[in-house]
């Protein structure tokens, strides 16, 4: 006797196999311009398009420039003045022998001491150093997110015709069994059975075409492609485990201290700390300024020349508040570093790790065991329709295989990513992908 089906679930089936044909070309649509995309591929347009790293190149670009003004002179100081009124207005005369219109100009030099403009130069270059360390930085970011994005987009694009293979084999099944239901060889039990797990297999798609859309948006914005290109991803394959295994934690570690832009940028600040109590030093010394005047009929003689020279007296503000605020900050760095350094180290450590995990999870044996799995899903669809094997047997096959392939390809991704995440830990291409 046949069990009561559902009238809204049997709809959902009409409907979801009504819209098959759209959501199984939608990435033939949308991929109106294919780019097919390896990882150095994808680098080499990211190393000349992206918008970041151009931002960041021009922090170095002011950075640079305000090297050029830290090193420029103070510009002198012209004073002038005369008299307005003295009866009349601008009278520059003699008038019965006596001279009228005072006049006196002044020219002031700012002589800055205890080399100021040097060691101001200096924190200016150390400035550059950090803004190359950030550019650094921002670039070893976008470069794991352009890779990572890379390589699971390859992987969702394997899993999608995992997918496409299987839906084309149940609706073929499908289609034989809507025939054998209308002459009673199955029950419409059985039928709507099948359909279902069609169904399951097209939601699956749909959820993997998301991801899809989502990975080409990012992927998009970092190579600044134009918004018709489709990127077909190269997933590239797996790497065997000698050349894993032949790698030095130590070694690793070693190369990660010696060029982490992060690290770099946390010494380049204590750098610039170490030259900024030198700094604060020297403006607790007073500047002064030189210059000469020339003063017409307000002296003692009527052309006066002279010499003037200035200086504050350093007797409440002696800068004491600001080199210690240096000295504070210099330590404070310095204990920065150190954290970085142990960060770095155990960053390193972490990626390397989950890189040999991930190569222990794969073996030689994954290409026959996906070849054996091929076969056997073909003689099992035909031993289905051949009423050979009975259904409950026959999804839970279908549902291994679809597993079974979806996890040798989340393996092969997780091992590149791990990979990808040590290079990404020590800023070198220690794994080429």
């Amino acid at each position: 006797m046949q069990q009561k089906i559902s009238k809204n679930f049997i709809l959902r089936l009409v409907v979801i196999f009504a819209l098959a044909p759209t959501m199984m070309n939608a990435q033939q649509l949308t991929a109106s311009d294919t780019l097919k995309l390896t990882v150095p591929g994808a680098e080499e347009i990211f190393l000349q398009k992206n918008l970041s790293l151009l931002a960041n190149q021009y922090n170095i670009d002011v950075n640079k420039a305000l090297v050029q003004q830290a090193k420029v002179w103070d510009n002198p100081m012209l004073t002038f003045s005369q008299n307005i009124y003295d009866g009349k207005f601008f009278r520059h005369k003699t008038v019965d022998g006596q001279v009228y219109g005072q006049i006196d100009v002044q020219v002031q030099q700012l002589i800055r001491t205890a080399g100021k403009i040097k060691k101001q130069t200096q924190l200016a270059e150390d400035n550059v150093l950090s803004a190359e360390a950030q550019f650094n930085e921002v670039m070893r970011n976008l470069k794991y997110i352009l890779v990572t994005d890379l390589n699971n987009l390859g992987q969702s694009q394997n899993i999608a015709s995992i997918y496409q293979n299987e839906m084309q084999t149940m609706q073929t099944l499908v289609k034989g069994m809507d025939e054998m239901l209308k002459i009673g060889d199955i029950s419409q039990k059985e039928n709507v059975r099948v359909k279902a797990l069609l169904f399951s297999l097209q939601s699956d798609y749909n959820d993997n075409l998301r991801q899809q859309y989502d990975l080409q948006k990012e992927i998009g914005a970092i190579l600044q492609l134009k918004d018709s290109v489709w990127v077909a991803a190269d997933a590239g394959k797996s790497f065997n485990a000698k050349q894993i295994s032949d790698l030095s934690i130590l070694v690793l570690q070693d190369s990660a201290l010696q060029l982490r832009p992060d690290l770099a940028f946390a010494k380049a600040q204590t750098l610039f700390q170490q030259h900024n109590i030198i700094y604060q030093k020297a403006l607790a010394k007073p500047d002064f300024s030189v210059g000469v005047e020339y003063d017409r009929l307000n002296s003692y003689i009527r052309n006066y020349y002279g010499l003037a020279l200035s200086a504050p007296l350093p007797l409440f503000n002696k800068n004491k508040g600001n080199i210690a605020t240096a000295q504070f900050t210099y330590k404070q760095s310095g204990v920065l570093v150190q954290q970085a350094r142990i960060q770095v180290s155990k960053e390193v450590l972490s990626a390397w790790r989950k890189l040999i995990n991930a190569t222990s999870m794969l073996n030689n044996d994954n290409a026959l065991m996906q070849n054996n799995y091929e076969t056997l899903m073909k003689n099992m669809v035909d031993s289905y329709r051949q009423r050979q094997v009975g259904l409950i047997e026959f999804i839970d096959f279908f549902d291994a295989y679809k597993e079974t392939r979806i996890k040798q390809w989340l393996q092969v991704t997780n091992q590149r990513n791990a990979a990808a995440e040590l290079n990404y830990t020590i800023n070198q291409n220690i794994i080429k992908l």
